[in-house]
């Protein structure tokens, strides 16, 4: 597996620098860092090591080569258009570090109408500072986040159940799923969000175990992070993970009271000093607001073909809570079969089926879950209903419902984990009781 990997990844090195000769030899030379780093790291997980680095391997190879056709084909006003934006106001970011003011007033533009999605225009900036401007790093770049999002939502899963059929199955589905594989194939920030997300979930798990500082400034990187691309993300996975050092991801007892308060503490003035807490809640006063959400979602719901409940209204808490059955639905089933009238909703049908399919197995391993792992899944719950709950009010059309569900997929897919596993280890059971019945049956040999 791992040659043909080696071989694969050659083979695809060569068509990158035939189809995209301009950008993709300084774009590959950028992609071996992180992906080097990544590969260390992994390397060091002693319990599955061989699995995660070709997990790994595959995943980003896959990435790579989606990334290469919808820049090499000119397919990202199609898949994702938000990337010309971070391309645009990332390079003039870059621009004004080097002293330019138009380019510096560009920027405060964007900061001051967008309020979050500025740390992607760093991102970009910082590949740019280094190779030029070149689109296609920076999708190499999100495709070496996506990848890593797989081992990161591994180790989750190992985390919680400590079962590595549970773990690789997940691992499994984060790294291949194919909306998951095109969201972080491309110039955008949901591959961050999403790598972050896991992150810091596994860092409040680790450190609910054993204190480390090694997990503390990494959940204090992901959560800083979590705040420059998308500030309610990071409201709600506050909540989350301070809920679950609070009531503790285990039984409670002096010493991992003592831990956890110190934790807490760590992070409380941690966000006071960087400023988080003053521009996290300038960003909440400035666009929490009911009306303002009213505003989005009925802009998304009436802009496109694909929009939804144009005539809710979500400006008050009552429209709020009466507008979540519908939104939920689509958040979770959207496209529907009769939605699929053009080619971008269409090729989303192989991956609904599947999706539709692992529900009834999601709920199963949900309620595993919750009878003998409620701590430790607390923090990923709590986020995840909050998560699926607010994308449920304030999404208005089908397209943003699909892109938003790859947020939530990666803890989706810890349940589905579970339930395979179980609906799997019921299918055996019953096979070994019939043939213990066959066996009765029968009776026994003569001598």
């Amino acid at each position: 597996m791992n040659s043909l990997l080696v071989v694969l990844a050659l083979a695809l090195s060569a068509a990158i620098l035939t189809l995209v000769p301009a950008m993709g030899g300084a774009a590959l030379l950028i992609t071996l860092i992180p992906a080097a780093v990544a590969y260390i790291l992994i390397a060091t997980h002693h319990t599955d090591r061989r699995f995660l680095i070709q997990l790994f391997g595959a995943a980003l190879l896959v990435r790579m080569l989606l990334a290469t056709l919808i820049y090499a084909f000119s397919w990202q006003n199609f898949f994702g258009g938000d990337a010309f934006t971070y391309d645009t106001f990332g390079y003039a970011m870059m621009k004004s570090w080097e002293g330019d003011k138009f380019y510096q007033i560009l920027v405060n533009q964007f900061t001051a109408t967008t309020g979050s999605g500025w740390g992607m225009l760093y991102l970009v900036a910082v590949i740019y500072k280094v190779i030029g401007q070149n689109p296609l790093a920076v999708q190499f770049a999100n495709a070496v986040l996506g990848a890593a999002t797989a081992i990161v939502s591994y180790m989750t899963v190992e985390e919680i159940f400590e079962n590595r059929a549970v773990s690789r199955i997940a691992g499994i589905s984060a790294g291949m799923f194919p909306s998951l594989v095109l969201w972080t194939s491309q110039g955008l920030k949901d591959g961050p969000i999403v790598f972050l997300l896991a992150l810091s979930m596994l860092a409040t798990l680790k450190l609910g175990g054993r204190f480390t500082v090694k997990y503390l400034a990494v959940l204090v990187f992901a959560l800083f992070s979590l705040l420059t691309l998308r500030f309610y993300v990071f409201y709600m996975a506050i909540i989350a993970i301070g809920m679950a050092f609070l009531l503790g991801t285990k039984a409670m007892n002096a010493q991992s009271l003592v831990r956890q308060m110190i934790v807490v503490g760590v992070l409380i003035s941690a966000f006071f000093y960087f400023g988080v807490t003053r521009y996290a809640g300038t960003q909440f006063e400035t666009y929490g607001s009911l009306a303002m959400l009213e505003r989005t979602r009925k802009d998304a719901a009436v802009s496109a073909e694909s929009g939804f409940g144009k005539d809710v209204d979500v400006s008050t808490t009552d429209g709020a809570l009466s507008t979540i059955p519908i939104g939920f639905t689509y958040l979770m089933l959207a496209p529907f079969p009769w939605q699929m009238t053009s080619f971008r909703s269409l090729i989303t049908l192989p991956e609904m089926v599947v999706w539709w399919c692992s529900l009834p197995i999601l709920i199963t391993g949900l309620w595993f879950a919750l009878k003998v792992r409620l701590r430790k899944i607390l923090p990923i719950l709590v986020f995840t209903i909050m998560l699926t709950l607010s994308y449920s009010v304030f999404q208005g059309n089908v397209g943003n419902a699909y892109r938003q569900r790859a947020q939530l997929l990666i803890f989706y897919f810890i349940f589905t984990s579970v339930g395979f596993v179980l609906m799997r280890e019921k299918r055996a059971e019953k096979a070994r009781q019939r043939e213990s019945e066959r066996r009765q049956h029968r009776g026994p040999r003569p001598g």
